[in-house]
Order: C-alpha cells, then structure tokens, then sequence
C-alpha cells in the first residue's frame, strides 16, 4: 500500500474491524461509506422494532375496555414502559462498546421477545390482575434502550460531518416504529384478537436477530467505560442539553403514545380518530432527519430555539381545540406539536457531538493536525457517552408527559392543566438555549461552539 492509499475496513474474526478512520476522505470514499451504510440500514431495522414493543400500549390501553381500568391507570401502562426504558439507556450506551455493536444488537433484538410473549400471555385472560399489567408493561422498556445503543454505536461509524444526517436517519428509523405500532395494530387486534398484538412481532425480531448477525460489524475503535459515564456527569454542557432533549424526544414520545389514549379519553364521539392517531407519530419520525439536515446547514441551536418556540404556539392552540371541544383544532395542532418535536430531536442531537468536539478541542488546545485529530477522538469518545446520558434523562420526559395528562384528568377531568405547564416548559427551554449556546457578548465558549456548527 502506498502513502496516498487509504486502507479498506476489513472484518476480522467474529466480524471485528480494526481498521476504522472515517474522517480520512479517502478511506470513506473507498471502504468506510459502504461498510456505514450496510451497519446503518440493520441498525434501523433493529431499532424500529425495539420502539414498536416499547410503545405498543399506547394501543393496547384503548382496546381493554372489558378490564374497566379508569383512565388515570391506563395513563400508567402508557407511562411506564417509557419510566423504564429511560433508565435502561444509561447501560445499554456502554454495551456496543463493550459487547461489539453488532453482538449487542442481536442480544437486544432478541430480548424484545420478552414483552412479546407476555403480552399475549396478559391479555388471554379475563382474570388478570392490574399490577400484573404494570409488571408486563414494564418489561417493554427494553424496546427504549435499544435507542441509545443504537446511536452510541453509529456515531462511530460515521465521520463528524455526516452525523446529524446519519444520526437523524437511525433515529428516525426507530422513532416511525410508534407510527407503525399505532397503524398496524388496531387492525391486527380486529383481525386476530389483543393477544396478537404481541404475537405479531416475534417472527420479525428474529429476522431483526439474525440480519444484524449476518450483516452487522464491531469496531475495536469503539471504547466507553462506564467511568466515562461519570466524568461526562460533571459536565454542564452534559445537563443543559438532557433538559433541552426532555423537551424534544421527550415530547415526541409522550405525546405520540398519549395521543390514542387521549382521544378517547377527551374526545369519545371521535373514538374512530384513534385509528388516524399513527399520523402524529409519523410526522415526528420523518421530520427528525430534516431537523439533523437543517442543523448541519444553520446550527443546532438556532434550529433548537425556533422549535421550542413553535412548540409553545402549537401546545397553546391544541389546549384551545381541547378546551373549546373542537377536534378538527386539536387534531391538527397535536399533529403540528409531533412535527415539531421530531424537527427539535435533529436538532438537539446534532448540537451534542459538535459541542464536545468543540469543548475537547478548546481543553487540550492543539497545535498541529495530529493534535487537532486527537483532539477530535476525545470528542466523539465524551460525546458518545454524553449521547447516552443525554437520551436516558431525555426520555423520562415521555413518563412526566404521560403521567401530566393522566394527573390532570384524573385531577380535573381534563388534560388543559398539562397542557399549559408544557407550554410553560417550553418557555424554559427558549430562555435556556439562548443563553447558553446564542449569545456572543461575554459567553467565552461561544467561538469554539460557533466553529463547530453549532
């Protein structure tokens, strides 16, 4: 091999490669892009389905009306599969570097077939007790940790420049499962009865299984430790952006699985709305990408700002729709609330690996292109234990979204006093990002962050 020639990915025994540089141009050109892809597309696969388990409630809850739950406790099914996936994250961040990205993408396939089976075992019986529905609803948050796994595993595959997009792309993948849950679901259920909807997906999870053991690779480059878990606890920069990602992927989650659920609960004449309510998750999944896009072109926290405000009209108008009993209103700012939030997850995300490039650039100052190239790998090593922090604290928000509206009916009779501590929320997070990330006068850190396209 000659100086100018880049060397090719090549998998080594249990599909380990050793060789890994794509932000070398000419290595992503000859090798690194293709072996990406190919990682990327089973990655999808694998985390579409880990959210269509994690969110198959949102479903289940509107069809047992013959277990006479009262709403406040079918807010409760709802909430904790995303209780407990949240505090799943925090682990599964560390487990591709650990275990291998491909290796820990089948045993995470795999395990999806816990919630499966109980469910169908749960709702085969007319005498099941309601603690025993918490206790299976619970064992779906393994479908939320398939999450950060997933991204801690492909931000190594792909170079700094291309991550918003890449990121954007994996997330939206697994973000669309709540869509397909919601759309398949309800006609499953018709056709096959409640236990199917657990059934239905045990034949694509071993396909999931065995396409990531095929087709997927481990990178030696890719090394956390759960000590990097704790020194990126310490950071403010880690802090700042859990909170502003409670207010996008937490909202994405919570309001996609309230959504069924909420309709009928405030809305009984148009119980039928429940089967179009798979749109509000749809829209969120597809607008994500665009938010990483858009971000790479004009900055992530200018994206993030002017989405947190949107958000705060578009919760107002739906509490409007919601309190005046005008549906066709509610429905159609519900729907822009799930946009908005998909658009904010693009753009928090791609804010978090130019942040803590940004950050280790500025703390170990180098002063040639080695330097600055170390500099770089210290960056994406914190930012990939930051990510999986960042999206366990974030994801509670879909607990707290959840458990607001179900506390605010069960309080009120109504979901209108969750609504206005949301909108209230968002404020927060404007005040927030402004601060912190859009200010040039006096705030040190703002060239450093500006450089790195934030």
């Amino acid at each position: 091999m000659t100086a100018t020639e880049a060397p090719e990915a090549a998998p080594q025994k249990g599909r380990w490669i050793t060789d890994w540089n794509p932000d070398d141009p000419d290595f992503w050109q000859k090798s690194g892009k293709r072996v990406a892809r190919r990682n990327l597309a089973f990655s999808i696969l694998a985390e579409h389905l880990g959210f269509s388990l994690w969110t198959v409630w949102s479903i289940v809850t509107v069809k047992l009306g013959s277990y006479e739950f009262t709403t406040d406790q079918l807010f409760w099914l709802v909430s904790l599969p995303n209780l407990i996936g949240s505090a799943l994250r925090l682990p599964y961040t560390f487990a591709p570097a650990r275990f291998g990205g491909r290796n820990w993408t089948v045993v995470s396939a795999l395990l999806l077939l816990i919630p499966a089976i109980l469910l169908a075992v749960a709702v085969s019986s007319p005498g099941t007790p309601y603690w025993m529905f918490l206790l299976i609803a619970a064992t779906a948050g393994v479908g939320g940790g398939n999450f950060a796994s997933s991204m801690a595993n492909i931000t190594y595959f792909y170079p700094e420049r291309e991550q918003g997009w890449a990121l954007g792309l994996n997330a939206a993948g697994g973000n669309i499962g709540v869509s397909s849950v919601q759309l398949l679901m309800p006609l499953v259920i018709t056709g096959f009865g409640l236990a199917a909807a657990g059934l239905f997906w045990v034949p694509l999870v071993l396909v999931a299984a065995v396409g990531a053991y095929l087709c997927m690779d481990n990178l030696t480059s890719a090394k956390a430790h759960p000590r990097e878990l704790f020194k990126i606890t310490g950071r403010a920069q880690t802090w700042i952006m859990s909170f502003l990602y409670i207010g996008t992927f937490g909202s994405f989650i919570g309001y996609s699985t309230a959504f069924p659920l909420l309709i009928k609960s405030q809305f009984p004449a148009y119980s039928s709305m429940i089967t179009w309510a798979f749109l509000g998750a749809l829209v969120g999944s597809l607008s994500r990408p665009f938010g990483g896009r858009l971000s790479d072109r004009l900055g992530g926290a200018r994206v993030t700002l002017w989405t947190f405000a949107a958000m705060g009209g578009a919760v107002a108008l739906a509490a409007v729709g919601l309190a005046a009993g005008a549906f066709p209103l509610f429905f159609c700012s519900y729907l822009l609330l799930v946009a908005l939030a998909g658009v904010g997850n693009g753009s928090t995300y791609r804010m978090i690996p130019a942040i803590f490039k940004a950050k280790a650039v500025e703390r170990l100052a180098p002063s040639d292109a080695e330097g600055l190239a170390a500099a770089a790998a210290v960056g994406r090593r914190d930012s990939s234990a930051a990510i999986g922090f960042i999206s366990a604290i974030g994801a509670f928000g879909g607990f707290f979204i959840n458990r607001g509206f179900g506390t605010s009916i069960a309080a009120t009779g109504g979901a209108g006093a969750a609504m206005a501590a949301f909108a209230t929320f968002y404020v927060i997070c404007i005040a927030l990002t402004w601060f912190c990330y859009l200010r040039t006068v006096g705030v040190r850190m703002a060239p450093s962050l500006a450089g790195a396209g934030v």
